[in-house]
């Protein structure tokens, strides 16, 4: 063991994703396991700014792994993106006596945490906690397993409407500037298209798919959006489509915030629960600016220079597959 490691710290960061409670429960219960005090910092870096922190024991986290959402609340904050503010932060890890930390969010959060390293070299890391699944070197990211299984519940449940009046329903997703959302609902719910960011897809290609749908007498489709596809959003694509093919009745749908919420799946529980796990473990054995992720079903630990600036995109196989067994 690091012997200078003695009192942990988790906090989570930036946007809520279904899972980040099963990994909260492992730090704590792997940290307890370890004999090393651990501590849960509300509401985020503005709670770490502000002091808002509280230590954590066993039964705290009894009975929260199916539970969505975060109990320990989540925040931006303004105030840490000073240096005063940083400051602060960690005049306030230092008057609990708090060693490192364990970070559980995105991209934000981990831009975040290393620069917040730089400055004052307590350890961190990082658990990839974003519906997003956009950070480089971790097969999946916690929430995105569950806002996917969302997604394609809601897309079912459109079909039997679309399918009712013979419409054209674009369905937009979230994701921000990737498409790893939209691509696997899209493939999950039988989609006629599917519009993300990474794919060069375009408005004439869906109309050329909906004119060979029309052909085979299908009288309604499904078009999954992701929100940051380069194209336009779900309402901007259904007014361009509407504009030039008359075949279809369009309507749209924006799925929204749903998608963070809810009980995690099973696989979002097993994930957040080994990616807690490591983070502990990393952190006592020296690691430290890096996030653990998995990969090819293997615990890695990732640099956040690596996590936050390389890109990942959807595996390009994945995407020629959906355009082929969509028609």
């Amino acid at each position: 063991m690091n012997n200078e490691i003695h009192r942990i710290a988790v906090f989570t960061s930036g946007g809520d994703a279904p899972g980040m409670n099963a990994a909260i429960r492992a730090v704590v219960r792997t940290a307890s396991y370890h004999d090393l005090h651990i501590y849960g910092i509300m509401h985020g870096y503005e709670g770490m700014v502000n002091g808002n922190i509280k230590r954590l024991e066993k039964g705290d986290v009894a009975n929260i792994i199916h539970r969505g959402g975060t109990i320990l609340k989540t925040a931006r904050s303004q105030a840490f993106r000073t240096p005063e503010g940083r400051q602060k932060a960690y005049d306030s890890l230092q008057a609990h006596d708090i060693d490192a930390l364990v970070a559980i969010g995105g991209d934000g959060t981990f831009t975040g945490a290393t620069i917040f390293n730089e400055e004052f070299g307590v350890p961190v890391v990082g658990v990839p906690g974003t519906i997003d699944n956009d950070l480089y070197g971790t097969d999946y990211t916690i929430g995105f397993d569950t806002a996917v299984n969302t997604a394609i519940e809601a897309v079912d449940r459109i079909r039997d409407t679309a399918d009712s009046h013979n419409r054209l329903f674009f369905v937009e997703v979230m994701g921000r500037h990737t498409g790893f959302i939209a691509l696997n609902t899209g493939i999950g719910s039988g989609a006629g298209g599917i519009m993300i960011p990474e794919s060069a897809s375009d408005v004439d290609a869906l109309l050329s798919r909906l004119n060979k749908m029309k052909m085979r007498n299908k009288l309604f489709s499904l078009v999954v959006v992701a929100e940051g596809n380069e194209n336009g959003n779900a309402q901007a694509l259904a007014k361009l489509v509407s504009e030039k093919f008359d075949g279809f009745e369009t309507k749209v749908t924006i799925i929204g915030h749903l998608q963070r919420g809810g009980a995690p799946s099973a696989l979002d529980r097993l994930l957040a629960s080994r990616m807690g796990f490591a983070a502990v473990e990393g952190l006592i054995k020296g690691e430290s600016n890096v996030m653990a992720g998995v990969q090819k079903n293997e615990v890695v630990y990732i640099p956040f220079a690596d996590a936050i600036g390389k890109v990942k995109a959807p595996d390009p196989e994945l995407i020629r597959m959906s355009e082929i067994i969509s028609l």
